[in-house]
């Protein structure tokens, strides 16, 4: 047992060297995408902003079937008519993902009209944009029902197909803001951290299962209607993500089976900040950059 634990410990270095020698040659040499032919491509909050980028996105790279979510039939409607004329099937369900019994009815009706779900994109998303003590009770469960626990029940919903085809992939567009905090989103921020602890957790979990896997998404401020007014001091050093650069990068992330997705790759820097320096200087930087004040100017989706 001893020679078997020494050995375990001699090999793990070794490992830990190979993974990280692997991942540079992988940064050079041209990736092999994943072919997305056959994969029916399920988005949520899918009739705007990054949802219907996203839609866009797989469309454009082959994907057999896309399946759109949301609230708004106008924007589901809209959505699915473009993705139409780019020649790919398209459908579209109103489903409210912060309603367990809903996401659950639907599910069944996309199972029974279109077919199994392979790739999973949780996207929707509200935000609040308000401080604690001024924020409505009721939009606060909302943001969290939505942002957070809407994942639990479309992962709950199509994980098991998958998990029995060995074929699936689920996909959260989460936000930075999830690892850096800021002011006057703190509904969203709370929810966006959740989901980040679900998606590692998930990952983790699905490294026994073969031929399922994940990819979470932390993308910095996106130029979107859901942040409308959101202001950064210095915009031209710390400019926003356009949607379609999300999106992109998104079923990137998907055909290369990524884990997780930092945008912009500075956001790394964030992170590792956040490890080394002290609360006070974290504060400093927060102010320096404007993230402090940012949402003062919110206005949202209107």
């Amino acid at each position: 047992m001893m020679w078997k634990w020494l050995g375990a410990l001699l090999l793990f270095p070794v490992q830990m060297v190979y993974l990280v020698v692997k991942a540079a040659v992988c940064l050079v040499l041209p990736p092999k995408l994943r072919d997305l032919s056959r994969e029916n491509v399920l988005v949520t909050g899918g009739g705007r902003g990054i949802g219907r980028h996203l839609a866009r996105e797989f469309a454009r790279r082959g994907a057999r079937k896309i399946i759109l979510w949301g609230r708004t039939e106008k924007c589901l409607k809209e959505t699915t008519e473009e993705i139409r004329m780019m020649g790919t099937e398209c459908h579209y369900f109103i489903c409210d993902v912060g309603n367990r019994e809903e996401v659950y009815r639907q599910a069944k009706a996309v199972r029974e009209k279109v077919g199994d779900i392979t790739i999973l994109v949780n996207n929707a998303a509200v935000v609040h944009g308000k401080s604690l003590m001024d924020s409505d009770d009721d939009a606060l469960l909302k943001s969290q029902h939505i942002n957070t626990l809407g994942q639990f029940w479309t992962t709950k919903a199509f994980l098991p197909r998958m998990l029995e085809l060995q074929n699936g992939h689920i996909v959260c567009l989460n936000s930075v803001l999830a690892l850096s905090a800021i002011p006057g989103a703190i509904d969203y921020c709370t929810s966006k951290a959740s989901s980040y602890a679900f998606m590692e957790s998930l990952t983790l979990g699905l490294l026994d299962c073969p031929g399922v896997n994940a990819t979470t998404v932390l993308p910095f401020h996106t130029s979107t209607e859901m942040f409308q007014g959101m202001r950064i001091r210095f915009p031209s050093l710390f400019p926003p993500l356009k949607p379609e650069t999300v999106a992109r990068r998104t079923v990137e992330a998907v055909q290369l089976n990524q884990a997780f997705l930092l945008l912009p790759w500075t956001m790394h820097v964030l992170v590792i900040l956040k490890s080394i320096l002290p609360q006070a200087a974290l504060e400093e930087i927060h102010k320096f950059s404007g993230s402090y004040t940012c949402m003062n100017t919110f206005k949202g989706r209107t």
